[in-house]
Protein backbone atom coordinates (compact mmCIF):
# COMPACT_ATOMS: atom_id res chain seq x y z
CA UNK A 1 0.00 0.00 0.00
CA UNK A 2 1.17 3.50 -0.61
CA UNK A 3 2.30 6.04 2.55
CA UNK A 4 -0.12 9.19 3.05
CA UNK A 5 0.59 11.94 0.73
CA UNK A 6 -1.05 14.81 -1.56
CA UNK A 7 -0.53 15.08 -5.30
CA UNK A 8 -0.60 19.15 -6.04
CA UNK A 9 -2.12 20.00 -9.65
CA UNK A 10 -3.05 22.98 -11.35
CA UNK A 11 -6.41 21.33 -12.36
CA UNK A 12 -7.91 18.35 -10.51
CA UNK A 13 -11.54 16.34 -12.22
CA UNK A 14 -12.81 13.84 -10.16
CA UNK A 15 -14.94 12.53 -12.09
CA UNK A 16 -17.61 15.26 -11.73
CA UNK A 17 -16.25 19.06 -11.49
CA UNK A 18 -13.28 20.22 -11.75
CA UNK A 19 -11.21 21.67 -8.89
CA UNK A 20 -8.49 24.64 -9.60
CA UNK A 21 -4.95 24.85 -7.86
CA UNK A 22 -5.82 21.85 -5.83
CA UNK A 23 -4.12 18.12 -4.48
CA UNK A 24 -5.95 14.96 -4.27
CA UNK A 25 -5.04 13.84 -0.54
CA UNK A 26 -4.39 9.94 -0.91
CA UNK A 27 -3.78 7.21 2.06
CA UNK A 28 -3.56 3.46 2.19
CA UNK A 29 -4.09 3.25 -1.33
CA UNK A 30 -7.28 4.97 -1.49
CA UNK A 31 -8.60 9.02 -1.56
CA UNK A 32 -9.13 10.72 0.93
CA UNK A 33 -10.36 13.82 -0.85
CA UNK A 34 -9.47 16.81 -2.49
CA UNK A 35 -8.62 20.17 -0.97
CA UNK A 36 -6.99 23.01 -2.19
CA UNK A 37 -3.09 23.44 -2.18
CA UNK A 38 -3.49 25.72 0.66
CA UNK A 39 -5.43 23.75 2.72
CA UNK A 40 -3.01 20.40 2.64
CA UNK A 41 -2.02 18.99 6.27
CA UNK A 42 1.33 20.31 7.63
CA UNK A 43 3.89 17.65 7.26
CA UNK A 44 2.24 15.68 5.02
CA UNK A 45 4.20 14.86 1.59
CA UNK A 46 3.48 16.84 -1.54
CA UNK A 47 3.61 15.13 -5.42
CA UNK A 48 3.41 17.59 -8.04
CA UNK A 49 1.09 16.30 -11.02
CA UNK A 50 1.52 19.36 -13.33
CA UNK A 51 -1.52 20.65 -15.23
CA UNK A 52 -3.69 17.73 -14.59
CA UNK A 53 -5.00 15.17 -12.88
CA UNK A 54 -7.91 13.33 -13.71
CA UNK A 55 -9.11 9.51 -13.16
CA UNK A 56 -7.04 6.67 -14.19
CA UNK A 57 -8.75 5.29 -17.23
CA UNK A 58 -10.28 1.86 -17.31
CA UNK A 59 -10.46 -0.24 -20.80
CA UNK A 60 -12.59 -3.76 -21.06
CA UNK A 61 -10.79 -4.93 -23.88
CA UNK A 62 -7.27 -5.39 -24.56
CA UNK A 63 -6.12 -8.14 -26.23
CA UNK A 64 -2.33 -7.13 -25.71
CA UNK A 65 0.25 -5.27 -25.42
CA UNK A 66 4.29 -4.85 -24.70
CA UNK A 67 4.98 -7.27 -27.78
CA UNK A 68 2.73 -10.29 -26.49
CA UNK A 69 -1.13 -11.36 -27.34
CA UNK A 70 -2.97 -13.04 -24.19
CA UNK A 71 -3.52 -15.68 -27.41
CA UNK A 72 0.54 -16.04 -27.55
CA UNK A 73 1.16 -16.98 -23.87
CA UNK A 74 -2.01 -17.05 -21.26
CA UNK A 75 -0.44 -17.16 -18.23
CA UNK A 76 0.59 -14.47 -15.35
CA UNK A 77 3.56 -13.30 -16.51
CA UNK A 78 1.93 -12.30 -19.93
CA UNK A 79 -1.17 -10.35 -17.88
CA UNK A 80 1.48 -8.60 -16.14
CA UNK A 81 2.81 -7.54 -19.46
CA UNK A 82 -0.34 -6.34 -21.35
CA UNK A 83 -1.53 -4.08 -17.84
CA UNK A 84 1.85 -2.34 -17.70
CA UNK A 85 1.89 -2.16 -21.02
CA UNK A 86 -0.74 0.56 -21.20
CA UNK A 87 0.20 2.31 -18.02
CA UNK A 88 2.26 4.84 -19.98
CA UNK A 89 -1.08 5.70 -21.47
CA UNK A 90 -2.99 6.66 -18.19
CA UNK A 91 -5.40 2.84 -18.29
CA UNK A 92 -4.81 1.99 -14.72
CA UNK A 93 -7.15 -0.61 -14.92
CA UNK A 94 -7.67 -3.68 -17.77
CA UNK A 95 -9.24 -6.84 -18.79
CA UNK A 96 -6.86 -8.47 -20.93
CA UNK A 97 -8.88 -10.16 -23.74
CA UNK A 98 -9.01 -13.59 -25.22
CA UNK A 99 -9.56 -13.36 -28.75
CA UNK A 100 -11.18 -16.68 -29.88
CA UNK A 101 -9.24 -20.07 -29.11
CA UNK A 102 -9.15 -22.81 -28.19
CA UNK A 103 -10.60 -25.07 -24.90
CA UNK A 104 -7.17 -25.37 -23.22
CA UNK A 105 -6.49 -21.97 -24.09
CA UNK A 106 -9.38 -20.61 -22.80
CA UNK A 107 -8.55 -22.52 -19.56
CA UNK A 108 -5.32 -21.35 -19.04
CA UNK A 109 -6.50 -18.02 -19.31
CA UNK A 110 -9.05 -18.47 -16.75
CA UNK A 111 -6.15 -20.13 -14.71
CA UNK A 112 -3.96 -16.80 -15.20
CA UNK A 113 -6.63 -14.69 -14.47
CA UNK A 114 -7.49 -16.43 -11.01
CA UNK A 115 -4.08 -16.34 -10.29
CA UNK A 116 -3.43 -12.52 -11.02
CA UNK A 117 -6.20 -11.72 -8.82
CA UNK A 118 -5.21 -13.69 -5.82
CA UNK A 119 -1.92 -11.67 -6.69
CA UNK A 120 -3.84 -8.29 -7.01
CA UNK A 121 -1.48 -7.74 -9.84
CA UNK A 122 -1.63 -3.74 -10.29
CA UNK A 123 -4.06 -2.61 -13.35
CA UNK A 124 -5.53 -6.58 -13.40
CA UNK A 125 -9.24 -5.60 -13.34
CA UNK A 126 -10.05 -8.88 -14.44
CA UNK A 127 -10.74 -11.26 -18.25
CA UNK A 128 -12.72 -10.50 -20.74
CA UNK A 129 -13.23 -13.76 -22.91
CA UNK A 130 -14.33 -12.46 -26.65
CA UNK A 131 -15.41 -15.54 -27.81
CA UNK A 132 -15.22 -18.48 -28.92
CA UNK A 133 -19.17 -18.42 -28.85
CA UNK A 134 -19.70 -16.47 -31.57
CA UNK A 135 -21.37 -16.26 -35.14
CA UNK A 136 -19.30 -17.01 -38.28
CA UNK A 137 -21.74 -14.85 -40.43
CA UNK A 138 -19.68 -11.65 -37.86
CA UNK A 139 -16.24 -13.47 -36.83
CA UNK A 140 -14.33 -10.76 -38.21
CA UNK A 141 -10.62 -11.95 -37.23
CA UNK A 142 -11.53 -14.20 -35.31
CA UNK A 143 -10.39 -18.03 -36.89
CA UNK A 144 -13.87 -19.41 -37.69
CA UNK A 145 -12.34 -23.18 -37.17
CA UNK A 146 -12.67 -22.25 -33.29
CA UNK A 147 -15.63 -20.77 -33.26
CA UNK A 148 -18.37 -22.92 -31.68
CA UNK A 149 -21.42 -23.03 -29.13
CA UNK A 150 -21.61 -22.89 -25.55
CA UNK A 151 -21.93 -26.17 -24.31
CA UNK A 152 -22.51 -26.78 -20.28
CA UNK A 153 -18.99 -27.80 -19.44
CA UNK A 154 -18.48 -23.71 -20.81
CA UNK A 155 -20.90 -22.45 -18.98
CA UNK A 156 -19.68 -24.27 -15.04
CA UNK A 157 -16.16 -23.67 -16.08
CA UNK A 158 -16.81 -19.40 -16.54
CA UNK A 159 -19.81 -19.36 -13.50
CA UNK A 160 -17.19 -20.88 -11.33
CA UNK A 161 -14.27 -18.76 -11.78
CA UNK A 162 -16.48 -15.93 -11.31
CA UNK A 163 -15.81 -15.38 -7.57
CA UNK A 164 -12.47 -15.68 -8.10
CA UNK A 165 -11.68 -12.02 -9.89
CA UNK A 166 -13.48 -8.42 -9.73
CA UNK A 167 -14.68 -8.73 -13.42
CA UNK A 168 -15.66 -11.61 -15.76
CA UNK A 169 -17.13 -10.13 -19.02
CA UNK A 170 -17.46 -12.25 -22.49
CA UNK A 171 -18.25 -11.53 -25.39
CA UNK A 172 -21.35 -13.85 -27.01
CA UNK A 173 -22.89 -14.08 -30.00
CA UNK A 174 -27.39 -15.74 -29.70
CA UNK A 175 -26.38 -17.62 -32.82
CA UNK A 176 -24.04 -19.96 -30.15
CA UNK A 177 -25.52 -19.43 -26.81
CA UNK A 178 -28.98 -19.72 -25.89
CA UNK A 179 -31.07 -17.34 -23.75
CA UNK A 180 -31.43 -19.23 -20.53
CA UNK A 181 -27.43 -19.66 -20.71
CA UNK A 182 -27.18 -15.49 -20.50
CA UNK A 183 -29.62 -15.84 -17.39
CA UNK A 184 -27.52 -18.33 -16.02
CA UNK A 185 -24.11 -16.31 -16.70
CA UNK A 186 -25.58 -13.08 -15.96
CA UNK A 187 -27.05 -14.49 -12.11
CA UNK A 188 -23.82 -15.78 -11.40
CA UNK A 189 -22.29 -11.87 -11.90
CA UNK A 190 -20.70 -12.31 -15.27
CA UNK A 191 -20.80 -9.73 -17.80
CA UNK A 192 -22.22 -10.47 -21.03
CA UNK A 193 -22.10 -8.80 -24.26
CA UNK A 194 -23.35 -9.30 -27.30
CA UNK A 195 -21.04 -8.86 -30.22
CA UNK A 196 -19.96 -10.72 -33.74
CA UNK A 197 -23.29 -11.67 -34.23
CA UNK A 198 -26.02 -11.25 -36.94
CA UNK A 199 -28.71 -10.97 -34.23
CA UNK A 200 -31.75 -8.89 -35.13
CA UNK A 201 -33.29 -6.34 -32.66
CA UNK A 202 -35.98 -8.52 -30.96
CA UNK A 203 -33.30 -11.49 -30.27
CA UNK A 204 -31.19 -8.62 -29.05
CA UNK A 205 -33.95 -7.27 -26.91
CA UNK A 206 -35.09 -10.92 -25.62
CA UNK A 207 -31.05 -11.39 -24.15
CA UNK A 208 -31.07 -8.20 -22.37
CA UNK A 209 -33.97 -9.40 -20.93
CA UNK A 210 -32.15 -12.76 -19.83
CA UNK A 211 -28.90 -10.12 -18.51
CA UNK A 212 -26.70 -9.01 -21.13
CA UNK A 213 -25.66 -5.80 -20.63
CA UNK A 214 -23.42 -4.68 -23.02
CA UNK A 215 -22.66 -4.17 -27.15
CA UNK A 216 -19.08 -5.28 -27.94
CA UNK A 217 -17.05 -2.77 -30.12
CA UNK A 218 -20.07 -0.99 -31.43
CA UNK A 219 -20.89 -0.94 -35.04
CA UNK A 220 -17.95 -3.44 -35.52
CA UNK A 221 -18.93 -7.38 -36.45
CA UNK A 222 -22.70 -6.59 -35.52
CA UNK A 223 -25.88 -6.11 -37.29
CA UNK A 224 -26.19 -2.80 -38.49
CA UNK A 225 -29.05 -0.06 -38.36
CA UNK A 226 -31.93 -1.00 -41.31
CA UNK A 227 -34.97 0.51 -41.62
CA UNK A 228 -36.81 -2.36 -41.50
CA UNK A 229 -34.58 -4.18 -39.33
CA UNK A 230 -32.75 -2.14 -36.12
CA UNK A 231 -30.44 -4.91 -36.11
CA UNK A 232 -27.67 -5.31 -32.73
CA UNK A 233 -26.27 -1.76 -33.51
CA UNK A 234 -29.81 -0.81 -33.36
CA UNK A 235 -30.61 -2.22 -29.94
CA UNK A 236 -27.11 -1.10 -27.75
CA UNK A 237 -28.13 2.43 -28.79
CA UNK A 238 -31.90 2.24 -28.41
CA UNK A 239 -32.10 -0.30 -25.22
CA UNK A 240 -31.29 1.74 -22.31
CA UNK A 241 -29.56 -0.99 -20.38
CA UNK A 242 -27.47 -1.74 -22.70
CA UNK A 243 -23.93 -0.05 -22.43
CA UNK A 244 -21.63 -0.27 -25.24
CA UNK A 245 -17.83 0.02 -26.00
CA UNK A 246 -16.68 2.44 -28.33
CA UNK A 247 -13.18 2.35 -30.83
CA UNK A 248 -12.48 5.32 -31.02
CA UNK A 249 -9.40 5.73 -33.94
CA UNK A 250 -11.70 7.21 -36.55
CA UNK A 251 -11.13 4.17 -38.47
CA UNK A 252 -13.19 1.26 -36.82
CA UNK A 253 -16.45 3.84 -36.28
CA UNK A 254 -16.35 7.17 -38.70
CA UNK A 255 -16.70 10.36 -36.49
CA UNK A 256 -19.97 11.36 -37.97
CA UNK A 257 -21.62 7.35 -37.04
CA UNK A 258 -20.15 8.19 -33.48
CA UNK A 259 -22.18 11.43 -33.20
CA UNK A 260 -25.09 10.41 -34.14
CA UNK A 261 -24.99 7.10 -31.89
CA UNK A 262 -24.12 9.88 -29.11
CA UNK A 263 -26.39 12.15 -29.38
CA UNK A 264 -29.03 9.19 -29.71
CA UNK A 265 -28.03 6.89 -26.93
CA UNK A 266 -30.65 5.76 -24.46
CA UNK A 267 -29.66 5.65 -20.96
CA UNK A 268 -28.75 5.17 -17.89
CA UNK A 269 -26.17 2.85 -20.07
CA UNK A 270 -23.75 4.69 -21.43
CA UNK A 271 -20.99 4.52 -24.66
CA UNK A 272 -17.79 4.33 -23.57
CA UNK A 273 -14.24 4.13 -24.75
CA UNK A 274 -12.26 0.70 -25.36
CA UNK A 275 -9.18 0.51 -27.25
CA UNK A 276 -9.37 -3.13 -28.84
CA UNK A 277 -5.87 -3.20 -28.26
CA UNK A 278 -2.93 -5.70 -29.54
CA UNK A 279 0.31 -6.59 -29.23
CA UNK A 280 1.69 -3.36 -30.70
CA UNK A 281 1.07 -1.28 -27.88
CA UNK A 282 4.19 0.66 -26.71
CA UNK A 283 6.43 -1.30 -29.09
CA UNK A 284 7.62 -0.33 -32.91
CA UNK A 285 6.16 -4.02 -33.84
CA UNK A 286 5.50 -3.72 -37.88
CA UNK A 287 3.61 -7.29 -37.90
CA UNK A 288 2.65 -9.68 -35.32
CA UNK A 289 0.97 -13.40 -35.06
CA UNK A 290 -2.97 -14.30 -33.67
CA UNK A 291 -3.68 -18.23 -34.46
CA UNK A 292 -0.84 -18.66 -37.01
CA UNK A 293 -2.15 -15.68 -39.03
CA UNK A 294 0.00 -12.61 -40.01
CA UNK A 295 -1.41 -9.26 -38.70
CA UNK A 296 0.09 -6.03 -40.28
CA UNK A 297 0.29 -2.26 -39.12
CA UNK A 298 0.56 0.26 -41.33
CA UNK A 299 -0.77 3.48 -41.06
CA UNK A 300 -2.53 3.34 -37.73
CA UNK A 301 -4.37 -0.37 -38.86
CA UNK A 302 -4.02 -3.71 -38.12
CA UNK A 303 -5.57 -6.35 -40.68
CA UNK A 304 -5.08 -9.82 -41.42
CA UNK A 305 -3.60 -10.07 -45.10
CA UNK A 306 -7.52 -9.88 -46.96
CA UNK A 307 -7.70 -6.16 -45.19
CA UNK A 308 -9.97 -7.66 -42.49
CA UNK A 309 -9.25 -5.32 -39.53
CA UNK A 310 -8.10 -7.13 -36.66
CA UNK A 311 -7.99 -5.26 -33.34
CA UNK A 312 -6.78 -1.76 -33.18
CA UNK A 313 -3.45 0.14 -32.91
CA UNK A 314 -5.15 2.42 -30.38
CA UNK A 315 -4.20 3.65 -27.06
CA UNK A 316 -6.59 5.18 -24.47
CA UNK A 317 -5.09 8.42 -23.87
CA UNK A 318 -5.61 8.66 -28.03
CA UNK A 319 -9.14 7.68 -27.66
CA UNK A 320 -9.95 10.45 -25.37
CA UNK A 321 -8.00 13.28 -27.40
CA UNK A 322 -10.09 12.10 -30.49
CA UNK A 323 -13.10 12.39 -28.48
CA UNK A 324 -11.82 15.63 -27.34
CA UNK A 325 -10.32 17.35 -30.53
CA UNK A 326 -12.23 15.41 -33.30
CA UNK A 327 -15.72 15.00 -31.88
CA UNK A 328 -16.16 17.93 -29.78
CA UNK A 329 -16.55 16.36 -26.43
CA UNK A 330 -16.06 18.98 -23.51
CA UNK A 331 -12.78 16.83 -21.85
CA UNK A 332 -14.60 16.07 -18.78
CA UNK A 333 -17.14 14.34 -20.50
CA UNK A 334 -14.22 12.34 -22.71
CA UNK A 335 -12.68 11.26 -19.48
CA UNK A 336 -15.73 10.26 -18.15
CA UNK A 337 -16.08 7.81 -21.27
CA UNK A 338 -12.82 6.03 -20.77
CA UNK A 339 -13.01 5.94 -16.64
CA UNK A 340 -16.83 6.53 -14.95
CA UNK A 341 -18.36 5.04 -17.70
CA UNK A 342 -16.91 1.99 -18.10
CA UNK A 343 -16.54 1.23 -14.13
CA UNK A 344 -20.68 1.30 -14.33
CA UNK A 345 -20.49 -0.47 -17.21
CA UNK A 346 -19.24 -4.02 -14.78
CA UNK A 347 -20.50 -2.51 -11.97
CA UNK A 348 -17.15 -1.23 -10.52
CA UNK A 349 -18.55 2.48 -9.99
CA UNK A 350 -18.19 2.34 -6.23
CA UNK A 351 -14.45 2.02 -6.36
CA UNK A 352 -13.35 3.42 -9.57
CA UNK A 353 -13.53 6.01 -12.15
CA UNK A 354 -13.82 8.87 -9.90
CA UNK A 355 -11.26 10.11 -7.44
CA UNK A 356 -13.73 10.39 -4.29
CA UNK A 357 -13.32 9.43 -1.10
CA UNK A 358 -12.95 5.68 -0.79
CA UNK A 359 -12.50 5.89 -3.85
CA UNK A 360 -8.74 3.57 -5.29
CA UNK A 361 -6.22 5.98 -6.02
CA UNK A 362 -5.86 5.53 -9.81
CA UNK A 363 -4.79 8.55 -11.15
CA UNK A 364 -3.73 10.14 -14.61
CA UNK A 365 -1.43 13.43 -14.53
CA UNK A 366 -1.90 15.19 -18.21
CA UNK A 367 -0.39 17.85 -19.65
CA UNK A 368 -2.03 20.96 -21.74
CA UNK A 369 -1.55 19.29 -24.60
CA UNK A 370 -3.27 15.87 -23.13
CA UNK A 371 0.30 13.74 -23.29
CA UNK A 372 0.37 11.45 -20.44
CA UNK A 373 3.01 12.53 -17.82
CA UNK A 374 2.40 10.35 -15.14
CA UNK A 375 0.19 7.40 -13.76
CA UNK A 376 -0.87 6.13 -10.09
CA UNK A 377 -2.48 2.74 -9.55
CA UNK A 378 -3.63 2.75 -5.68
CA UNK A 379 -1.54 5.36 -4.75
CA UNK A 380 2.06 4.42 -6.30
CA UNK A 381 3.38 5.89 -8.98
CA UNK A 382 3.98 3.74 -11.61
CA UNK A 383 4.67 5.60 -15.10
CA UNK A 384 6.39 8.60 -15.24
CA UNK A 385 7.51 10.42 -18.42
Amino acid sequence: MSERLAIAAGRIFDGDAWHEDAALLVADGLVEGIVARRDIPAGLKVTEAGAMLVPGFIDLQVNGGGGLMLNDKPDVDTLDIICKAQMPFGTTAVLPTLITDTPEITRSTIAAGVEAARRKMPGFLGLHLEGPHLSLARKGAHDPQLIRPMDADDEAALIAARPSMPVLLTTIAPESVKAEQVKALADAGIVVSLGHTDTSYRTARAYAEAGASMATHLFNAMSQIGNREPGLAGAAVEISTFSAGLIADGIHVDPATMKIALKAKNGPARIFLVTDAMATIGTDLTSFQLNGRTIKRENGRLTLEDGTLAGADLDMISAVRFMHAAIGYELGEAIRMASLYPAQSVKQEHRLGRLATGYAANAVQLTDGLDVSGTWIDGVKVFSA
